[in-house]
């Protein structure tokens, strides 16, 4: 575990656990599971891993002058001109391991953007506006870890809407054991009834 006392390696240390608990929402499904669209607007498990890993691609590679050993695996940026969704979905090319696989290859080169800047290291966003493009890595490792996060929370409900899987990660779920969830369901539903 990394020294918590120290800002940047307990920044560096929330990025990677969130980063994990996201790939970790994908374990047992089948590559129909980890695509099938979930919510109204298609959100699916494996698109937000596709998602993420350009995310960081981008935010530590570019933004700080470096590029990603293999530009054509991550979704470009003229992609976005015909589909605004292009990095939400894996292609008929692209399987769930070959993207956690990408991943895992996107996180050493991230890894390796936090281990070598400081956190007062100037960067440039070049896709927000101008005037606001001006960054630090510290501001980029608390930008990326809020998105991934927001990201893991709608993994969570994804995968819990699949098949009941849930929890905060794999060493500690953060969930009661042996808890009876449909008279909590049934309580809450009750309370919310009240107000009807």
């Amino acid at each position: 575990m990394a020294d918590l006392s120290d800002p940047k390696a307990a920044l560096h240390e929330y990025l990677r656990g969130t980063r994990e608990d996201l790939i970790w929402k994908l374990d047992g499904l089948s590559e129909r599971e980890a695509r099938q669209p979930r919510t109204s607007t298609g959100n699916n498990l494996l698109g937000v891993i596709k998602h993420c890993l350009n995310v960081e691609a981008g935010y530590f590679g570019p933004t700080f002058g470096r590029t990603f050993p293999t530009p054509a695996e991550l979704v470009p940026m003229q992609a976005f001109d015909d589909d605004p969704q292009a990095d939400w979905y894996a292609r008929a090319d692209e399987t769930k391991d070959g993207l956690i696989d990408l991943y895992r290859r996107v996180a050493v080169f991230a890894d390796q953007t936090i281990d070598q800047l400081p956190l007062d290291a100037p960067g440039q966003v070049p896709w927000w506006r101008p005037g606001a493009q001006d960054v630090t890595l510290h501001r980029i490792i608390v930008h990326v870890t809020c998105d991934l996060a927001r990201h893991a929370g709608h993994a969570d409900i994804m995968r819990e809407q699949h098949d009941t899987a849930v929890g905060l990660g794999r060493e500690n779920s953060n969930i009661p054991d042996g808890y009876d969830w449909p008279a909590y369901v049934s309580k809450l539903s009750k309370l919310a009834d009240q107000f009807g």
